[in-house]
């Protein structure tokens, strides 16, 4: 991430425009806003199945975890095309944000397949929290209960799962676009010494991992009711 330092750097010796600083700037922030998001929604995950665990928790890991899944979004929709615009000029740099956000990515995402099998392990009765409000996706119950002309109780820990699969295939179809312009050398960070000695990850490779995240998840069914 750049620092104060570099920022003076680009203004005298770049000759960056004051918007291209502010975009920097704005993009530390969201950096560092992702970095501490995913680190509590792991903080959290510790706590299901434990004596902390109760249907408030399991809310603020839901919110938590469409906010950490919309500021990727965002943060990738103002970064990317900076990278892409870059790479099309032949302009070949080492972007810390996007090696940031790439890696940050990636450990969200094995959050997100933790979350989905907590779920399944330790399911929580939502009935009493949710029994006056909507639940996650609450659409599908509103029109089956029309077609159906009765009431239909939702099975909040399904909805979960559910919404947990769209999210993981959201950032792993980030992570497929921006592994493309991750610099190789970077890959040598990612790489476990024990298991791999010869040299750095490639793209392919680390298109591997995502599929292998994604397969835990791809067998899923939407709820009978919806």
């Amino acid at each position: 991430m750049l620092t104060t330092h570099h920022l003076h750097h680009l203004h005298h010796h770049r000759g960056s425009t004051a918007i291209e600083l502010d975009k920097i700037t704005n993009l530390n922030t969201l950096i560092v806003e992702i970095n501490s998001h995913v680190a509590l929604f792991r903080d959290m995950l510790i706590h299901v199945g434990q004596a902390k665990d109760c249907p408030e928790l399991r809310e603020k890991i839901r919110k938590l975890r469409r906010t950490c899944v919309e500021a990727f979004k965002h943060t990738a929709q103002i970064l990317m095309p900076q990278v892409k615009s870059a790479m099309a000029d032949g302009i070949l740099t080492d972007n810390p944000h996007l090696v940031l956000l790439f890696y940050m990515a990636q450990l969200f995402l094995r959050e997100l397949v933790k979350s989905y099998r907590l779920i399944q392990v330790v399911p929580m009765d939502m009935s009493g929290y949710y029994e006056n409000r909507a639940g996650p996706s609450n659409l599908g119950n509103v029109i089956s209960q029309i077609l159906l002309c009765k009431q239909i109780t939702p099975d909040f820990n399904e909805e979960e799962l559910c919404s947990i699969t769209k999210d993981s295939q959201d950032i792993a179809m980030l992570l497929s676009e921006m592994q493309e312009y991750m610099p190789q050398h970077e890959a040598y960070l990612e790489r476990n010494a024990a298991l791999d000695t010869n040299g750095p990850w490639q793209a392919k490779r680390r298109q591997n991992y995502i599929c292998k995240n994604m397969s835990l998840l791809c067998c899923v069914s939407r709820p009978n009711y919806l």
